[in-house]
This record gives structure tokens, sequence and C-alpha cells, in this order.
């Protein structure tokens, strides 16, 4: 007897298939009685741009991930209090069992104060530390967090709960999310692209890739990775000889066999495949235009520093950032890493803020000249803050500060 033939069908697939029996039946009759409105689907679980209840102003999303944990205390968070508290012991009250890493669980807890003097900025009258002077000219823009807490005190396991609201990888990351709850309003381009800075010396932090993953959502919601030296995007260029049409009828081509796949199995995977060769197709044209900055105007490389020349720099991938926002990308994340400073505090985080200062303040003004700010959400922070105790020698310029879950903060503009 011949064994019976196994079907793989995924659940996606088969609740999009009964929608007039079953429980299909069940869940349109529901959603029928309560006046909820459906919208017309299709076959290939194409997700438009949605509008729910009340229509939101923000179209799309810029997140400046400062990996490492910065320090809030020198940048933002002003504690003017600490000075009195210099070089005693942190209270057990004030402390309450809280977790330290490993690197400072043997030593004193010494209070060390804020290696910087602060300035109370623009109207809002925000508190913003000497070390981010260009960030002083927008502090009307900012929307300061600064009860921002999280539950991991390592790196890794924090940055992937600060992404994906999990410490564990394998969920989608706040960009899939936004490219799978919006869609796309550019067919050209991916909904989430992924810049990471070119660093000029050597970081001891990676940048998983599942820091921008689908997770269990399709693929096609994960971000694309744009390079920061050489192709942008790598393969995406056709072999040299082969003329643009045949190309194009090759992927026709491909499409009709991977469409008769879907059909037999309905792999929601088969549906990304035939996305992702089409959107490549497309990216051949509009990358290079996008990345190509040499039709910028001086007055953009003066507004966003000197760094912005540099390809693959912060300040060059925030130009790039703008350029996406002018061309309806969802979701743009930039990541600059080297931001964990346990010891040298004041000339490793200065030095960072050299990177990023100048930009982070050009983008939010640039941005708003074009008229972009109003329905773009820029986000700026880190995965953790630093704590209030020293670490190493607490009045010693080779001083730092170690992890600090509980508080922390963060901004946004727009």
């Amino acid at each position: 007897m011949q064994a019976a033939r196994r079907l793989d069908i995924t659940r996606r697939f088969f609740l999009g298939k009964c929608t007039g029996i079953g429980l299909g039946a069940m869940a349109l009759a529901d959603l029928l009685k309560s006046g909820a409105k459906l919208n017309a689907s299709t076959t290939d679980q194409d997700l438009h741009p949605a509008i729910g209840q009340l229509e939101p102003r923000a179209k799309r999303v810029i997140f400046l991930t400062q990996s490492g944990g910065p320090s809030q205390i020198e940048l933002f968070d002003h504690k003017p209090g600490l000075k009195k508290w210099a070089g005693k012991e942190l209270p057990e009250s004030v402390r309450q069992g809280q977790r330290l890493t490993t690197m400072t669980s043997n030593q004193k807890q010494l209070v060390m104060p804020s290696r910087t003097s602060f300035e109370r900025c623009g109207q809002s009258g925000a508190t913003i530390g000497e070390w981010m002077p260009h960030l002083k000219k927008v502090a009307d823009e900012l929307c300061f967090i600064k009860s921002m807490t999280t539950h991991e005190i390592n790196h890794a396991p924090a940055m992937t709960h600060f992404l994906t609201g999990h410490q564990i990888p394998g969920r989608p990351s706040m960009g899939g999310w936004v490219s799978y709850g919006l869609g796309s309003e550019n067919k050209d381009l991916p909904d989430f692209l992924v810049l990471l800075s070119k660093m000029r010396r050597p970081t001891d932090q990676p940048l998983y890739d599942h820091y921008w993953g689908s997770g269990f959502l399709p693929s096609r919601y994960q971000g694309v990775k744009l390079r920061n030296s050489g192709d942008p995007v790598l393969y995406l260029k056709d072999p040299e000889g082969l003329p643009r049409h045949l190309r194009r009828s090759m992927l026709d081509g491909l499409s009709e066999l991977n469409s008769m796949r879907l059909a037999e199995t309905g792999d929601p995977e088969i549906t990304t495949r035939i996305r992702q060769y089409e959107m490549a197709y497309r990216m051949q044209s509009s990358i290079p235009g996008l990345t190509d900055l040499s039709d910028e105007p001086e007055s953009t490389f003066e507004l966003y520093g000197p760094d912005s020349r540099r390809p693959g720099s912060y300040a060059a991938n925030c130009i790039l950032a703008r350029r996406l926002a002018e061309r309806n990308v969802r979701f743009t994340q930039l990541f600059h890493p080297d931001w964990d400073h346990h010891s040298r505090l004041s000339s490793w985080c200065v030095a960072r803020c050299r990177d990023t200062d100048q930009a982070s303040a050009a983008l939010i003004q640039d941005l708003k000249q074009r008229g972009l700010l109003d329905d773009t959400l820029v986000i700026w922070g880190g995965e953790f803050g630093r704590g209030v105790a020293g670490q190493g020698k607490w009045d010693s310029p080779e001083g730092g500060r170690d992890h600090h879950p509980r508080c922390f903060t963060m901004w946004m503009a727009g």
C-alpha cells in the first residue's frame, strides 16, 4: 500500500485558503458581527500602507542606535548632587542589590561625579553636556526620556531585548515589525535598511544580524544592510555582457516557476524569494543613485561636518538616512558602536560625541528645512546606560563607568 503523501502546508497558508469554511468562516462571521472592516486580501499576503482609526503623523523612522551604552551622566542626565558624594561609597539603600558585571562586583562602589559641565538649552531648558555642542542648538526639537530601564546587564542580550522585546534571539526586530505593519511606499527600495558606521579603529563589539532580523515573520521583513565600503549591496550587479532585457526575461521565467511551487505548498518564504528577486532587479537602478553623494551641494557637507565626506562614517550615513527619508523608506537604522567606556571615559566618550554630535543635529535640521521632520520619527539611544559609581580610580582620567540597566536616557525628535 502506497504511503500517504505528506502535505507541507503552513498554518498561514491553511488559514488563508480556508476563509470560506471551518475556522476561516467562523473568524469572518465574528469580524462581521463586530462591524470590522475587512480589506481585500491577496494571495501573496501583500501589506499595503494601512490607516487605522486615527491617522498617524509619523510615516517613517530613523533610529540612531548607539551601541555600547552611552553615559547619560555625561551627556543628558545632569546630577549635580553627585559632587557632594564624590569618592564616597554608594549606599546599599541606593543600590538595593542591583546586579553588577564581574568587572566591578569586587571593587568598592565609589561615586564619580559627571566629567562634564551642563547647560540649559533652548526654551525648553533641556540640560545637555558640553560634549554635545551641536545638539544644544536643536534642543527644542528633542524629547528626552530619562526613565528608560531594562532587565539585561550585558551587551548582546540587552541590545536584543532593546530591539526585539526579548533577550533571546528569534523575534522580529523593531524595523521588521514596522515594515510588516505599515507596508511600503517605495517599490524600488526595501522597507527596512541598515547602515553600520565604518569606525576609524577596531571595536570589540559585534553587531549581530538578528538585531535587524525578521524573527518568525517572513524573511522579506528583515533589514537590508548597506555595506560601508565597496559595493553597497553584494551581488547586485549583472554579469558583464548580460543585456538588461535578458535579465528581465530570466527573472520573469524564474518568477513563474516559483509561483507554481507557491501554489503547491503555500510556503511564505517562496513569496519572499519572488519579491527579493524583483526588489534586487529594481535596486540595480535605485541603489547607485541613493549612495552616490556627489550630487549633494557643498552646504550639506558643511552642515553635517567634515567627517561626512568619508564614506561609511556616521555623518555620511546620516546624509544617507535623510536621502532614504526623501524616498519614503519606512525604517532606517544606523548603528554606531564603541560607547562601552569602562575606562578613559573622558577621552573615549568625547571621541564618540565628536563622531555623532554634529551629524545627529544636522539630520534634524536638514529634515526640518525640507519639511520631513513633521512626519519622521528620529530616535537616539543605546541598550542601557552607565552607573554613578566609577570603575577603576574614580578621580583619575583612566576612570570609567560600568553598565547600568535600571535607568538611562534616550531622545526623540519629529
